[in-house]
């Protein structure tokens, strides 16, 4: 590895689980054995990697006795492991730079020819006024000059070649820095440079957050990793910059949002907003995260994802939330294909209400935070006496988070033990998660030991449930690799 993957990570204990930064110091506790999701990173500011980047420079530099240029070149080659580079130049230096695109495979025949006018211009300077890199290619400065700005205008850095055809040679920073003079474009050479470093980097990701420049520092990219911004407070996956999406891996979570951008104008088209009462059939709009609905007309309890009596929903199985194939599915494309539709339409309306109560749950967040500063303010107790409300709200929407990326974990499970497992473990969790939403939402007249106790069972749900499948992706995702 690089001189840089000593440093310590470390898990960003001072920022709250799921974007929520702590207001009190909580007890600390060893979230290696309680957190199925626990990873452990560094946040790191631009000046940060910077130095780090620039340890590996120096270090490549001064062991090959290269200059920094031509180090950034072979480590962007190696995606930045210094010591493989050192070895491997120890066995063969000339297959390293060749590796590297330093020099030529094959030199060419045209390498070294006179000078006495430029392949590009034809023109005919001075000869000080030529340029070639290690292949031998010499062009006017001034073509060196048009082909980096060109290059540099289309966000190309680390990789721009040399200007003869079909030769891979590579110029390093300080050739194209030699022939560009104008300020905005070196300023924006050395961004793109910066940039094209941190990619190629397998122990770093930009934050993807919207104009956010912190970058994450972490040792693996195998399965579902959670990181966390320290600067906008991003729920990010480390392994694939895709929101973070546990239980769900990262290769099935691209092919939901790839279907779901392909998809979801027919399923919006057909999912309404707004459903009418199944027993009086009044309409009804839903204003809340909780999926426990009672019609303000006749009362009736009813399940907002199936139409169905809450009562019937029991304390066991939560059926709504599974899918049930069809039992005789007819042979024809149109029938095979209204019922992939209707399949797809399952889990994408239960993704899809799950974002909407969870863009939900953060007013209820905001409500609970507001309330109990209202009461601390009045003299009601302190802010510690009613923090299990504000604690209620934020696992709510941790909950809620974890619920949400198990469809399209779901949706893409082949029939069979596994997949009832996890949909008894998904039901499980939603069960749970709607007694809490409904509680969270009526903490005034709900009984404080109550409220604690339904809490302690959603996130042991939800831990059980991570623990069965995230550890299984991510264990099979390491052994893969070896």
């Amino acid at each position: 590895m690089s001189a840089e993957s000593d440093m310590e990570y470390s898990d960003n204990d001072e920022y709250d689980y799921y974007g929520e930064q702590d207001d009190c110091d909580m007890e600390t506790v060893d979230r290696t054995k309680s957190d199925p999701e626990y990873f452990a990173y560094n946040c790191l500011r631009v000046e940060e990697v910077e130095k780090l980047l620039n340890e590996s420079i120096e270090l490549l530099s001064n062991s090959l006795q290269i200059t920094p240029s031509l180090a950034k070149v072979t480590l962007h080659a190696y995606e930045w492991n210094a010591q493989e580079i050192i070895n491997k130049y120890k066995e063969n230096a000339n297959e390293v730079l060749v590796f590297s695109h330093v020099k030529p495979r094959v030199p060419s025949a045209l390498a070294g020819s006179s000078r006495t006018s430029c392949a590009v211009c034809a023109s005919t300077p001075a000869l000080h006024k030529y340029s070639a890199l290690a292949c031998g290619h010499y062009f006017c400065n001034d073509c060196w000059a048009m082909h980096f700005e060109v290059q540099i205008m289309q966000g190309v850095s680390n990789t721009i070649q040399c200007m003869a055809q079909e030769c891979e040679v590579r110029a390093p920073e300080d050739f194209v820095l030699s022939h560009v003079t104008k300020p905005t474009l070196r300023d924006r050479y050395q961004q793109f440079m910066f940039k094209d470093h941190v990619k190629s980097h397998p122990e770093l990701r930009f934050c993807p957050g919207p104009n956010c420049q912190w970058i994450f520092r972490a040792g693996t990219r195998e399965g579902a990793r959670r990181v966390e911004c320290q600067g906008c407070e991003l729920l990010t996956c480390f392994s694939c910059g895709a929101p973070h999406h546990a239980p769900t891996d990262c290769s099935t979570i691209r092919r939901w949002l790839t279907k779901c951008a392909d998809d979801s104008e027919t399923a919006n088209y057909i999912s309404a907003h707004t459903k009418d009462c199944p027993k009086c059939q009044i309409c009804i709009e839903k204003n809340g995260g909780c999926n426990h609905m009672q019609c303000g007309a006749c009362r009736h309890d009813f399940c907002w994802v199936c139409l169905g009596d809450w009562k019937t929903h029991g304390s066991e199985y939560y059926e709504c939330s599974r899918y049930k194939e069809d039992p005789n599915p007819n042979d024809s494309q149109h029938a095979q294909a209204r019922e992939a539709l209707k399949k797809y339409l399952h889990y994408y309306e239960r993704w899809e209400n799950h974002a909407r109560s969870l863009k939900l749950e953060e007013q209820t967040l905001a409500e609970q935070k507001s309330r109990i500063n209202q009461k601390v303010m009045a003299g009601e107790g302190t802010w510690i006496d009613w923090q299990y409300l504000w604690d209620a709200a934020k696992l709510l929407k941790r909950c809620r988070y974890t619920l949400q990326y198990t469809y399209p974990y779901a949706y893409y499970m082949e029939v069979g033990p596994r997949k009832e497992l996890f949909e008894y473990q998904q039901a499980q969790l939603e069960a749970e998660i709607e007694n809490l939403s409904w509680k969270v939402e009526r903490a005034e007249t709900t009984d404080r030991g109550d409220l604690e106790n339904q809490m302690d069972i959603a996130e042991k749900r939800r831990t059980t449930l991570l623990k069965d499948f995230l550890e299984f992706h991510i264990s099979n995702a390491s052994s893969s690799k070896v």
